[in-house]
């Protein structure tokens, strides 16, 4: 399948090449060099991933990717950012975006994060041919299916990749999972540095299907070590 990316970037030499290497993988990619041009195209069009820099004239990357997510929680957005300020990454992860990488970036380690968000998709349309069956765990219902998520009979809304990392936990109840083998998991790759990415996407996570996220019921904290999908549920 060829997919179709949207670069959200105004530094217009950046652009191409990420334009370039992504013709490279057998994908069409579109060009926007601000904010609001990013929002017209993606209500324009259907694009399976955003590339999205967090410095933008005008709108800027938090905000644009605030708007993605109203229109579309499941369309993985990758933001690039120049700021190694660990709070400025952490408001984008918190914003919806569901991964990473800092200015200056190397390409070959840009093109290894879009193509395992590539095999996600691939995976996942692989769960929906095969009818995988929904799970349950305490008061999650979690439809496999159409990528749904039902907190006591109430959808809760996901990005793709808080969905990812709830199916896991909830599909390996009881097993601990340190940062590092959740990125390589879920996320698909790892590099040094990034465990803290796991911590930011479960504390969203939750933030939306907890009673109390301060002292969760689900998702567990095994200190030391990482965490684990509570196998007692009640």
């Amino acid at each position: 399948m060829a997919y179709r990316l949207l670069i959200v970037e105004d530094n217009a030499d950046i652009a191409q090449l990420i334009q370039f290497h992504v013709r490279d993988l057998g994908c069409d990619a579109d060009i926007a060099g601000d904010g609001n041009t990013a929002l017209e195209l993606f209500r324009e069009n259907s694009y399976q991933l955003v590339v999205l820099d967090l410095m933008l004239p005008g709108l800027d990357g938090l905000e644009v990717c605030r708007q993605l997510r109203v229109h579309s929680s499941r369309v993985p957005i990758l933001m690039l950012t120049s700021r190694s300020a660990e709070q400025d990454r952490v408001a984008g992860l918190e914003t919806g975006a569901d991964d990473y990488i800092t200015k200056p970036f190397s390409f070959p380690e840009l093109m290894a994060r879009i193509k395992a968000q590539f095999r996600r998709m691939e995976a996942h349309g692989k769960q929906d041919n095969g009818r995988t069956m929904p799970v349950n765990a305490g008061d999650i219902l979690i439809d496999t299916a159409r990528r749904q998520v039902k907190v006591s009979g109430k959808e809760v809304v996901l990005t793709a990749r808080e969905f990812d990392l709830l199916l896991h936990f909830a599909s390996h109840p009881g097993q601990v999972f340190s940062r590092t083998q959740l990125l390589e998991k879920v996320w698909g790759y790892h590099y040094e540095g990034y465990e803290h990415t796991v911590n930011s996407h479960i504390n969203r996570l939750r933030s939306k299907i907890e009673k109390n996220p301060a002292e969760p019921h689900y998702i567990l904290t095994v200190w030391g070590v990482g965490y684990r999908f509570n196998e007692v549920l009640n």
